[in-house]
């Protein structure tokens, strides 16, 4: 199944037609929503479901204008980098020799080299954090979460923080690889996220396989 096809089987199911129901009632009256309708998908563009080989899982997209574009963690060119975003860079810069800390938050390279940017929630309202949580989005990527457990092997799961670590039980860890460390934002990264060192196991696991290392 491409991802195409799984969209259009949720598209079918009653959580679906009631999540969008919700959506539509909210533009109806008004309500900034991101990303805009054309990027809501942009993670599932991006990352074909065969050419998945690492899920970075967030929580909801960013809630400042320009700010959100469907990846998790990632702002378009040209929008300032967020602090969780920063702390993100910052462990890069101690886990992968020779990286050095880019000037853009835009992380579409790593989607296109097969890491999927998959918020839990796909959608929020401008200032709003969290406020279309248990609308429906859940059950969307809880699907496509199982979809890839189901479906590949050897994907490795980056689970950052309590409500990432939740997903766990939806894995096959015989299967899949998942490394779970304290969330990046500036609350937590001191407790664990520091330190953690996914980068440089995502890529010693990609090469004992011999297949491409992600060019962070």
């Amino acid at each position: 199944m491409s991802w195409k096809e799984f969209i259009t089987e949720q598209e079918s199911m009653e959580y679906y037609h009631l999540l969008q129901g919700f959506l539509k009632s909210q533009q109806n009256v008004g309500k900034n929503i991101y990303p805009p309708e054309d990027l809501i998908f942009n993670a599932f563009n991006l990352t074909a479901l065969e050419n998945v080989k690492v899920v970075i899982l967030g929580q909801d997209p960013y809630h400042r204008e320009g700010q959100a574009h469907g990846l998790s963690f990632s702002v378009p060119e040209g929008i300032k980098i967020p602090p969780s975003l920063r702390n993100i860079y910052k462990e890069l810069s101690t886990s992968i020799g020779g990286y050095k800390i880019p000037d853009s938050g835009n992380l579409e390279h790593w989607a296109k080299q097969g890491v999927l940017l998959l918020n839990a929630v796909l959608t929020v309202e401008q200032a709003t954090p969290g406020c279309h949580a248990k609308k429906g989005w859940e059950t969307f990527t809880d699907n496509a979460i199982s979809e890839i457990n189901n479906t590949r092997s050897g994907v490795i799961f980056l689970l950052w923080g309590s409500y990432a670590h939740k997903k766990g039980s939806l894995i096959d860890k015989t299967k899949h690889t998942v490394l779970t460390s304290t969330h990046p934002s500036p609350l937590s990264a001191y407790r664990g996220f520091f330190g953690c060192d996914h980068f440089n196991q995502v890529n010693e696991i990609l090469a004992e396989r011999k297949e491409p290392l992600i060019i962070w």
